[in-house]
């Protein structure tokens, strides 16, 4: 569509379909509305501004009511080059005043905007203000000093607003809440200092999908370790963060997925080699660098399902409580290397050790030490691997001297597994809650849970944190 100025005389046109830009570096401009939908003095503004361009084009066909859409004022009819805000109506731009074609607009309005411009100018200097010429000039001298009273308070609100934001910056949940404070990282996130909480950041944001403006990245991980962290209500969440709760829900579920993804590589089962050469002096003192892995199981409290199956597979008779069980596997250094799925707690623990596929990563010779009801002697045997456990004392008076030695050594080397699990659950205590029957059930298109990411994430995050063994 062609736009043309339909100023009388003027012959600028543009072939832009959006009526903007011509070669020359014109602008078109529509004739401006009259909005009646806000106010009673946006209405009477609006409506004046509308009738005054029509006054200016004074073209026949053009009136109130009826303006083509092709009806366009060019830049050339305007002092500026473009018209003014249509609230400064003491503006000479308000409306078409240039090269109209006919006799031209008197100059009235553009002496006042001067002589009101020469007053403000008076006034910022602090000069007393030139008298008033007639009651035209006495006018606009009262609604100058209206504007300059309405711009101390825009002034003062502005600066409010500055000082509520600055405030409100030094509260927000992001890198500078952390930075230069160890203590609050170790306290918000559980790891160790900011640089590992910006690793993770680094390995896992790219992937992160943004939920909500409002959140950044960060936010979104730090919301999210807190959580993990220190097990705090969604509620409780979503007022630090200045965000609903539908929010936080969604953020800290899609950044599980991420992290799960991202830093279950940090959960690994190290060479033979690897093992060897970093094998603790106290292991090599009782079992050479035979020791490959120490096993044990943890439970976590979960909400009792409806369902009487679920029920009586869940219910643990060691806990007496409805709970899921997971297999655990750290090295000799410390580190854990395997993290089974959940199973029901009713489950005994050597049925989770054959079924968890730990087995499978065992090499002929390696030794594997666990608790005593970890009867898995023929299953271990099986990948021409051994296992030690404690000795039973059921059923015998006294144990002799080489059991109680072998039983002393597992015991003291054992150890190290339940001090991992105790360390888990005390830096991330949202494990040691009693977990909601949602976070138990299969996730959509996959064969694990959503505490299962959790316990992952969890061991993974614990693995970027100082080994509880000694070397």
């Amino acid at each position: 569509m062609v736009n043309r100025c339909c100023i009388v005389g003027c012959n600028s046109a543009t072939h832009d379909r959006h009526g903007k830009k011509i070669e020359n570096g014109l602008t078109f401009h529509r004739f401006p509305a009259w909005r009646r939908n806000h106010g009673d003095q946006v209405s009477e503004i609006t409506k004046s501004r509308r009738l005054a361009w029509i006054a200016a084009v004074r073209r026949p066909n053009i009136t109130f009511h009826s303006i083509p859409m092709s009806m366009r004022v060019c830049s050339l009819h305007f002092h500026s080059g473009k018209p003014a805000n249509e609230m400064y109506n003491s503006h000479p731009d308000w409306a078409p005043s240039l090269h109209l074609g006919h006799t031209e607009m008197k100059a009235t309005k553009t002496a006042r905007y001067e002589r009101q411009e020469k007053r403000k100018r008076q006034s910022t200097d602090m000069e007393t203000p030139a008298p008033a010429e007639d009651g035209a000039d006495q006018t606009l001298l009262i609604e100058c000093d209206f504007c300059q009273r309405r711009r101390a308070e825009i002034n003062r609100l502005l600066e409010e607003n500055r000082t509520l934001k600055c405030e409100l910056g030094q509260r927000k949940m992001d890198e500078n809440f952390l930075k230069d404070d160890n203590v609050k990282v170790k306290y918000y996130t559980g790891l160790p200092h900011l640089e590992v909480v910006m690793g993770v950041l680094a390995c896992a944001g790219p992937y992160m999908t943004q939920s909500s403006k409002v959140l950044s990245p960060f936010q979104m991980l730090f919301l999210t370790l807190m959580r993990l962290r220190l097990n705090l209500p969604i509620q409780h969440i979503a007022h630090l963060f200045f965000v609903d709760r539908k929010t936080v829900s969604k953020t800290f579920s899609d950044t599980i997925n991420v992290l799960h993804a991202r830093t279950s590589p940090l959960i690994n089962w190290p060479g033979r080699d690897a093992l060897h050469a970093t094998m603790p002096h106290q292991f090599v003192e009782a079992f050479g660098k035979r020791v490959a892995v120490i096993l044990d199981c943890f439970e976590i409290f979960i909400q009792r399902p409806s369902n009487l199956k679920a029920q009586a597979q869940s219910y643990s008779h060691y806990k007496h409580n409805t709970t899921m069980k997971f297999l655990i596997g750290i090295t000799p250094q410390g580190s854990i290397s395997f993290i089974s799925k959940g199973w029901g707690g009713r489950v005994s623990d050597k049925h989770v050790t054959d079924n968890c596929g730990i087995l499978d990563k065992l090499l002929p010779g390696d030794l594997v030490l666990a608790d005593r009801g970890f009867d898995i002697q023929d299953s271990v045997g099986l990948m021409c691997a051994e296992v030690k456990i404690p000795a039973f004392t059921k059923g015998r008076c006294q144990l002799d001297a080489r059991d109680v030695e072998s039983t002393r050594k597992i015991a003291h080397l054992r150890i190290h597994v339940e001090r991992v699990i105790g360390t888990v659950r005390n830096k991330y205590t949202i494990l040691s809650a009693k977990v909601p029957i949602h976070m138990v059930l299969p996730c959509k298109d996959e064969d694990m849970t959503f505490l299962d990411k959790i316990v992952s994430v969890c061991c993974a995050l614990t693995n970027m944190s100082p080994s509880v063994v000694l070397k």
